[in-house]
């Protein structure tokens, strides 16, 4: 579809009988927003998480307009911003030279979050938008709020030691699976998107919601808006200092069941900025702004680093079988903050060995 509105877009029927939908592609960001608007309509980036989705029985869109071809795969830095594309692949991005400078935590989250076949598929855009793993939304006839509203949520009382500590519901307590958001979230990134309204931009954080008493909606994205780009702006300052732990299952192609992207700005032996944010824990990307608060102006030692973690696992609600997360949130951010720590002192020592 052209600007004016005639169609010059790849047309198709996919799938089975009464399972297929009209795939078409979009040759502009002002056709993907007025196709987007239409009716059961579903974007198409990288589809690693969409194909599964819908052979999972969970999204049945009448139309899907594939964005891949559109202009939203830039990769920027200027003037201590990073500026991301909706579709720059994952891979593209974790091996960009600004991103590795400047917010190496961007690409510890990108390496640690799938397998390099999938980073080479995958878009910005796509992975923050990825639905959850929780086994009751993926299985189907399974009772699940977010799949099969008011069929209840069997996580609740049956399979939970991967939900949520926070921010759960009595609908739904299915936790958040995008590793970059964390990292993302922890740098205070900010998204736009583009709708048939136009463009607007918002914190990270505004993009996702808790469940609530409707688990259904996870995003405030209205109805036809795309993200189109990731910025993170003015944090250099932690490129010396920040780590993403992840604690899976297994080594490889898993989802965490514990994640912390911490990352520290220290001068004069003190810690003058900090942020913290949790995967694996909540419906979304958890933000552990009590933990800040308490690094600001401590020294970067054991104590400091109990107390934040102390902080962390405050309000925690655990459930029949999720438990162990508590303790391990708390010892994850310790091991995370002792790692910043560790990558400060080398990065200070490796300056003063190029000194003349």
């Amino acid at each position: 579809m052209s600007d004016s509105g005639s169609s010059d877009s790849r047309l198709s029927d996919i799938g089975a009988s009464g399972t297929g939908f009209r795939y078409l592609r979009a040759s502009s960001t002002k056709d993907a927003a007025l196709l987007g608007a239409q009716p059961d309509t579903a974007f198409l980036a990288g589809g690693t998480d969409f194909l599964q989705l819908w052979k999972a029985g969970l999204q049945r869109p009448r139309q899907v307009v594939d964005i891949s071809r559109l202009p939203l795969d830039q990769i920027s830095y200027d003037d201590g911003k990073l500026a991301l594309g909706a579709v720059s692949r994952l891979g593209a991005v974790a091996r960009h030279e600004a991103v590795q400078q400047f917010h190496p935590l961007i690409a510890q989250a990108i390496r640690a979050s799938a397998s390099g076949q999938l980073q080479n598929m995958a878009s910005m855009g796509g992975n923050l938008l990825q639905r959850t793993r929780c086994l009751y939304f993926r299985a189907e006839g399974l009772p699940c709020n977010k799949r099969t509203p008011g069929s209840g949520c069997a996580a609740l009382t049956g399979e939970n030691r991967q939900a949520a500590l926070f921010g759960g519901s009595a609908t739904c307590v299915a936790t958040h699976t995008s590793d970059l958001a964390v990292a993302l979230a922890a740098l205070d990134a900010e998204v736009e998107v583009l709708g048939q309204a136009g463009t607007r931009r918002m914190p990270l954080a505004e993009l996702y919601r808790l469940p609530g008493d409707d688990p259904v909606r996870e995003t405030t994205l209205r109805a036809g808006e795309l993200i189109t780009e990731v910025s993170v702006g003015n944090a250099a300052r932690f490129a010396a200092s920040s780590t993403y732990l992840k604690i899976r299952d297994r080594a490889s192609f898993e989802f965490a069941v514990i994640s912390v992207a911490a990352a520290l700005q220290i001068e004069d032996g003190l810690i003058i900025d900090a942020r913290l944010a949790a995967g694996g824990i909540a419906p979304v990307p958890w933000r552990l702004s009590k933990s800040e608060a308490a690094l600001l102006g401590r020294k970067p030692d054991l104590p400091t680093f109990t107390n934040a973690a102390d902080l962390a696992i405050e309000g925690a609600r655990a459930l029949s079988q999720n438990g162990f997360k508590i303790e391990l949130l708390r010892s994850a951010v310790i091991r995370s903050l002792q790692s910043s720590l560790q990558r400060s002192q080398q990065s200070s020592q490796q300056m003063i060995g190029v000194q003349p």
